[in-house]
């Protein structure tokens, strides 16, 4: 009786390599069917092949199409004036100004101060010749231009920053700062640590 329980059993372990390895899978005849009836009701069927159907994109995300258009070889062979139409938008609402400023004073130090300086005077601790920010013909620069630069970088030292700063609001935050840097007295940069 142990004999024949031990054969049974040598059977049916040895059919299921059979069963596994040699008949296709339910899974497999699945995906041989096209089209099944309730597909095409189903919301992920062309989403986006309407322009009436909203876009929403997972928070976090950078879209690679429909965003801001480019003007990155024009900009960076010396021609300003796809950059010099750019418009600020947060000069038009103090609103929005005012966040502007705070949201660029972190975003200036952050990124900018290492080689311009604390108040843009052009004295970071990188030096790399980096200019001075407070200059006359640096105040003539176009707030598209001062966006683009942030953007697309330099045809010198200066690197793009527009896949660090990816947010246009951000961007434009940063410009708005150094507005209010150029116009305004040059602050003070304490040259040692206050005590504690």
């Amino acid at each position: 009786m142990a004999r024949r329980l031990f054969a049974l059993a040598a059977l049916l372990l040895g059919g299921c390599n059979w069963y596994y390895n040699t008949l296709p899978s339910p899974d497999d005849l699945v995906k041989a069917v096209p089209w099944f009836d309730h597909m095409i009701k189903g919301r992920a069927v062309f989403p986006y092949a309407r322009a009436d159907v909203p876009r929403r994109t997972v928070p976090g995300t950078v879209p690679i199409t429909g965003g801001e258009a480019d003007w990155a070889t024009e900009f960076l062979s010396g021609n300003p004036a796809t950059a010099d139409r750019l418009v600020n938008p947060a000069a038009a609402d103090s609103t929005v100004l005012a966040t502007a400023l705070i949201r660029g004073d972190t975003l200036f130090h952050t990124f900018c101060a290492v080689c311009h300086g604390n108040a843009g005077a052009g004295d970071g601790l990188v030096r790399l010749g980096a200019p001075s920010l407070l200059t006359d013909r640096a105040k003539g620069f176009s707030d598209g231009f001062i966006y683009s630069m942030i953007r697309y970088g330099g045809r010198a030292l200066m690197p793009k920053y527009g896949d660090k700063i990816y947010r246009h609001a951000d961007r434009w935050a940063i410009v708005s700062y150094l507005r209010k840097l150029q116009s305004g007295p040059a602050p003070d940069v304490p040259t040692s640590r206050p005590p504690d």
